[in-house]
């Protein structure tokens, strides 16, 4: 059965490197409808992306570069961004250039059409798929969750401690897993992410009063500041002068207060910190939710999502 992944998913597979060893190996693709993948090296002025195919080029042309491109609904963007990047297609047809040389006519609509068809409009609420990070703006980040096709990813999704910007958290190019939460008014799937980051109890298993650990600052209030242990676990401690959010900490465990949801913190150091964000750690990376409680059953305060 054909896996419908993001791109950039095949591009190193024995599969992908042997088709395109020879004209006759590119053939016997195109014959067997075969997805393929290779890095755009150019897009025209025309907005036709160039394809290095080994033995010769390809060429996607501007309305066979992606689903929605005719009718505006894609905006050329979608292909200039392609450049020096991954793009999947399949070979519909060869033709000579003036001088002669054969290249082959590539279709990236025709992969993201049957990736639509057969895997993307059969998801449900509740299901968790592989996504890779493509760009992110203030409000949340969008993810390739198929053929190139993208889909957001909300800020306030991405985790339970909040976050200032999707940077904080991910990295353009990184892979992830999400979880399908519904769609939109035009039908496209939208995702969530912080269900598969563990439930508080989960979270807070990993740390015991009277340790000291590392956490990053979130926010700063009038009547504390928020340190996250965890993307989905976080604390409250006293103010102190000339902290700031981001800021790498140290920090000292008084309690741990599951009926309350709450830990209680001491600042032991702060520091400013260029680190990339870390990968997150999953609880969960496959299957499918039909609902998920992050507060605990003490807790009087339901944080839950229900995918039905």
């Amino acid at each position: 059965m054909t896996e419908y992944l993001p791109e950039g998913s095949l591009i190193n597979s024995p599969k992908n490197k042997a088709a395109f060893e020879s004209a006759e190996s590119l053939r016997e693709a195109q014959k067997n409808g075969t997805i393929l993948e290779s890095v755009a090296k150019i897009c025209t002025a025309k907005h036709d992306l160039v394809l290095d195919l080994g033995v010769m080029r390809g060429i996607i042309s501007r309305t066979e570069g992606a689903i929605g491109i005719e009718s505006g609904e894609t905006r050329d963007i979608a292909l200039i961004s392609r450049v020096n990047k991954p793009v999947c297609f399949r070979i519909t047809g060869f033709e000579k250039d003036k001088n002669g040389r054969t290249f082959a006519l590539c279709s990236r609509k025709s992969v993201q059409e049957e990736c639509t068809a057969n895997y993307l409009e059969k998801l449900v609420p509740g299901d968790i798929i592989p996504a890779v990070v493509t760009h992110m703006e203030n409000f949340g980040c969008f993810a390739d969750i198929g053929c190139g096709i993208c889909s957001l990813l909300p800020i306030d999704s991405i985790s339970i401690s909040r976050i200032s910007h999707p940077s904080d958290r991910f990295k353009s190019g990184q892979e992830i897993f999400a979880v399908v939460s519904g769609r939109d008014e035009s039908g496209r799937i939208c995702l969530s992410h912080k269900e598969l980051l563990g439930t508080w109890e989960e979270n807070a298993a990993n740390f015991s009063p009277g340790e000291t650990v590392a956490g990053i600052i979130r926010s700063v209030e009038d009547y504390g500041v928020f340190v996250e242990l965890a993307p989905n676990l976080a604390g409250l401690a006293e103010s102190c002068p000339r902290l700031r959010p981001g800021m790498e900490t140290s920090v000292y465990i008084k309690s741990l207060i599951p009926e309350k949801m709450k830990i209680k913190l001491i600042i032991v150091d702060a520091f400013d910190s260029e680190k990339e964000p870390k990968a997150p750690e999953y609880f969960i990376t496959k299957g499918h939710l039909d609902s998920w409680r992050y507060s605990p059953e003490s807790c009087s305060k339901n944080v839950s999502t229900d995918f039905g």
